[in-house]
């Protein structure tokens, strides 16, 4: 009877984290908190709406020169405003549209010559 050889190196099992065989949420599963249902529970609660409670945060932290959270709501403040506020709008005449299609042109030229070059 011949004994199966051992393998030079032992794989040592992970211990923290990883993938493991049925682990994580089942396929179909939805999730248990939706936004919607917390922004009501919060104004409910509140007696104030969401943004009114902000606003009020916001002078809250003013007024104890809590500077780091007043930074903190400027920065959410400014991003969604200027998220929901930015337009660009992008007017270009046909020589401008020339240009462009003349500059591809002339890459796609040296493209295909170092392509080529490079067979």
């Amino acid at each position: 009877m011949t004994e199966k050889a051992k393998p030079r190196y032992a794989k040592k099992a992970p211990t923290r984290g990883g993938a493991r065989p049925g682990g994580g949420r089942p396929k179909g599963s939805t999730t248990k908190i939706k936004i919607e249902d917390l922004m009501d529970n919060i104004e409910k609660i509140a007696g104030k709406s969401y943004s009114e409670l902000l606003s009020i945060n916001y002078v809250s932290a003013i007024q104890r020169n809590d500077w780091n959270g007043v930074r903190d709501y400027d920065k959410a403040f400014m991003n969604k405003m200027i998220a929901d506020k930015q337009e660009i709008t992008s007017i270009e005449g046909a020589d401008v549209l020339e240009q462009k299609t003349a500059a591809f042109a002339a890459a796609l030229a040296q493209i295909t010559q170092i392509a080529d070059q490079a067979k």
